[in-house]
């Protein structure tokens, strides 16, 4: 989005801080931010000084954060019990287009966290994980690959399209012959000499292509192109090659086959090669992209999730989700405490933070109110989308936490019969949650001490 408006835009780096801590949450974020802000809005209009309600507030977010730590639950999962972490990942995919198939997303999403997951550091690689589209087939197509899809096929069609126990050369350095960097002519005026330029060539590109099959390359990715004649005599010498690999893709591919990236044929050795039990060439639909899989590495931490949609927009769409998805189990890995959703824990919140504003002597405590009545907006948002009528949800719900001193009760968004959450298994992470809170209200404190914004026209 292009924001003009100076606070506007705030509101949208706030929305990316928490994209960048967290991964999810975002929207959150800002209703909570956009409450808090309605609501310092009344407080100013009683003349009500906003430092005061910023310290109010900061007061406020304290003892709701704290309180979050309180009614969070510890959240038990191993590496072949993953059931928990797919339900949070699902919580997560249920807001966004992929909700159709949010469950088998969900488990993708969480088979490649554990995949390059380091359970001992409880430390999680992202970078690991790449996330690759490609128009045509439906979302069900989507599908998890133990190792790297690069999106190039073999350089000459007549190669094989399948390699097992692939021995793979990386290189960056082209195959072709060297080119002088100064200016230069070469007069060429009888058959002779040109037969003898020709051979010269051919020479040169025989050595590479030896180069590399002495050291046992049954398969050379490289990362710049080669004209036709040396295609064809790789083709002939047996040889299948992949031209014009992107240099993030040939580190991933070095990272997972366990191979060195070589910068000149002379450096080609057999510890050099990377290892693959299968690369084969996969065409799509009816356009016939071809694409090339290299899979069984021997070392399987980089692994890629495969995405197909009816149009990009879809395929654009479900990389965000996937990456929220990612970002929730990977959150949960670093730490394993969760809190209930369906706005239940901003219920609450509210609730603690209204009894704690009782207790405080000045005008902070009209500030905490405020703030707790901004958490209510959270709920209400829920309540008003689901088609319910939002007050009455609302209050109910509170009156029956208040009653039961149950903080796991939100809103029944899809009328399931009961809005205890803990049931519905509808939870977010601990450290999401908090963040929102923290983030939201340093933007709106921030905002408040604005004292007047001076658009650039006035001067």
């Amino acid at each position: 989005m292009d924001v003009d408006n100076q606070i506007g835009k705030l509101m949208v780096e706030l929305s990316r801080s928490q994209d960048y801590e967290i991964g999810d949450g975002t929207t959150g974020v800002v209703v909570t931010a956009g409450a808090l802000l309605e609501q310092a809005e009344l407080l100013l209009d009683r003349g009500i000084h906003p430092i005061r309600i910023a310290e109010g507030y900061e007061m406020a977010s304290k003892i709701a954060v704290e309180h979050l730590s309180n009614i969070a639950t510890k959240f038990e999962f191993s590496s072949t019990n993953i059931e928990p972490l797919v339900q949070t990942c699902m919580t997560t995919l249920s807001s966004k287009i992929v909700s159709r198939c949010k469950r088998k997303l969900a488990e993708i999403a969480v088979k490649a966290v554990l995949a390059v997951a380091d359970l001992e550091r409880r430390d999680v690689n992202l970078d690991l994980i790449k996330v690759e589209g490609k128009v045509g087939g439906k979302l069900e197509d989507t599908e998890l690959i133990e190792g790297i899809i690069v999106d190039k096929d073999m350089s000459h069609p007549q190669m094989p399209k399948r390699i097992e126990n692939a021995k793979i050369a990386i290189l960056t350095c082209p195959f072709e012959p060297p080119k002088p960097k100064t200016k230069h002519k070469v007069d060429i005026d009888t058959v002779e000499k040109f037969e003898s330029l020709r051979e010269q060539e051919r020479k040169y590109f025989d050595e590479m292509v030896q180069l590399c099959k002495d050291a046992g390359a049954t398969l050379v990715i490289c990362q710049w192109g080669f004209d036709d004649e040396a295609n064809h005599l790789l083709m002939n010498r047996g040889l299948p090659a992949v031209r014009w690999v992107g240099g993030v893709e040939l580190e991933l591919i070095a990272i997972a086959t366990g191979g060195r990236i070589v910068p000149r044929f002379q450096e080609l050795t057999p510890d050099k090669l990377g290892n693959a039990g299968l690369v084969r060439e996969k065409s799509f639909g009816t356009t016939k992209d071809r694409m090339l899989y290299i899979e069984q590495c021997s070392n399987s931490r980089a692994v890629t999730i495969f995405i197909r949609g009816g149009n990009k927009m879809i395929i654009e769409e479900t990389k965000r989700s996937i990456h929220d998805a990612l970002c929730v189990a990977r959150n949960l890995i670093r730490n394993n405490a969760i809190v209930y959703g369906g706005g239940s824990a901003e219920i609450s919140m509210s609730l603690v933070v209204d009894a704690a504003a009782d207790k405080i002597p000045g005008v902070e405590q009209y500030a905490m109110r405020a703030f707790a009545e901004a958490l209510d907006a959270v709920p209400m948002a829920l309540a008003e989308n689901s088609g319910l009528q939002p007050i009455d949800t609302l209050t109910a719900v509170k009156a029956q936490q208040v009653k039961e001193k149950n903080p796991h009760l939100g809103i029944d968004c899809n009328n399931v019969g009961t809005n205890d959450m803990k049931e519905q298994n509808v939870f977010e992470t601990l450290i999401g949650k908090q963040q929102q809170i923290l983030l939201a209200t340093q933007v709106v404190k921030m905002i408040l001490k604005i004292d007047d914004v001076i658009t650039p026209s006035s001067y």
